[in-house]
């Protein structure tokens, strides 16, 4: 991975798009390396009257985590927990337009009907690629109709540090379909890594491991070096030769190759030599995103002290080698910096920066 441009931070969107009925969000605590309160709403079973938001003292908020595959909603009322629905993603670079608006408008449909309200006081969605021209004005159009009127739209990678940290210091490393790395100092003060799309980066992602573990498969066809991986992309896509298999790779719209991902660890875990040189780079290529992180907020924000790390994807939740290589390589390289070992959820972010929209009208 290259050393990054300085005006990366700019890219992270700090201050973001706010619907033109909201007001700023106060600053919150520094609440480094804890889990957030809004994990208890979350874990606990619906419970509690469903307050309308004319009525009661807690609001009702959404919020939204919009990542490359798929998008999870939750109304919550207090540490009550309402509704959750599940859709389909919401990034227009992989769906299109028309898609990702269809998919929002119905993952709403779902998540109000399941919390028995027609109204929310504040939303906040973290969306991937969030900073890209017009994605948040689309997102708000939409909430609109659906009475929204207090919403932010940030970065998919902002809630998941939020859902971490409550605003205050941390780095944050999402790896599931795509990658990027965001940190953040107690002053509020945002550096980056990553982040460019599975074309141009993406690096330890899903897709990559994916992509990379058919690249590294044909080089081993080509030496006569044995591999589990060809056969294993033939059955889940249903390819019956290599030059099938070839072809569909090569299709304009291509395959899904973050879905090979658990393909690629389960024959890393019955010792296949390709597979597990791809997800030990994917894992280097990681712990370089987070040092990088980590260098430029002690660098360009003088921090002295250990920022706490952690994480969010179905790469490192769900890929052990991945998840074990980069605790090491982060142990080796800074000893005494904190990485949390139990996966973020990121729209537990979400919950906690509608309910901080709210508290900005009070």
């Amino acid at each position: 991975m290259s050393t990054l441009p300085d005006n990366l931070s700019d890219r992270i969107n700090p201050k973001p798009a706010v619907s033109s009925s909201a007001v700023s969000i106060p600053a919150a605590s520094s609440i480094a390396g804890s889990r957030p309160l809004v994990a208890k709403a979350l874990a606990s079973a619906i419970s509690g009257p469903k307050v309308s938001s004319d009525g009661g003292s807690a609001p009702l908020v959404l919020g939204i985590d919009g990542g490359g595959t798929n998008t999870r909603a939750v109304i919550a009322c207090g540490e009550n927990v309402l509704g959750r629905a599940q859709g389909g993603s919401i990034k227009r670079l992989r769906v299109g337009a028309e898609a990702a608006e269809e998919n929002l408008r119905a993952l709403l449909r779902d998540v109000f009907d399941a919390a028995g309200v027609s109204h929310v006081d504040a939303a906040s969605a973290g969306v991937a690629s969030a900073s890209l021209p017009g994605i948040s004005d689309w997102i708000t159009e939409v909430f609109h109709d659906f009475d929204i009127q207090i919403s932010e739209v940030v970065g998919d990678e902002v809630i998941a540090l939020d859902a971490a940290f409550h605003g205050g210091p941390g780095i944050l490393q999402i790896a599931g379909t795509g990658t990027n790395c965001i940190g953040r100092t107690a002053a509020g003060k945002y550096e980056s890594a990553g982040g460019y799309s599975s074309v141009l980066g993406d690096e330890g992602s899903g897709y990559w491991i994916g992509l990379h573990a058919i690249r590294q498969a044909l080089h081993a066809y080509d030496r006569g070096e044995p591999s589990l991986i060809l056969d294993r992309v033939a059955a889940a896509w249903g390819t019956s030769t290599l030059e099938e298999l070839v072809d569909l790779g090569n299709a304009i719209p291509g395959p899904d190759f973050a879905a090979l991902a658990p393909v690629i660890s389960m024959a890393a875990e019955e010792g296949d030599e390709v597979a597990t040189r791809v997800l030990l780079q994917a894992a280097a290529d990681l712990a370089e995103s987070i040092l990088l992180v980590r260098h430029k907020l002690h660098q360009r924000h003088g921090i002295t002290e250990e920022v706490p790390v952690a994480f969010t994807g179905s790469v490192l939740e769900k890929t052990h080698i991945v998840r074990a290589r980069l605790t090491d390589l982060l142990k080796q390289a800074a000893p005494n910096m904190p990485f949390l070992q139990d996966g973020v959820v990121a729209v537990e972010g979400a919950l906690w920066r509608a309910q901080n929209l709210v508290k900005g009208i009070a």
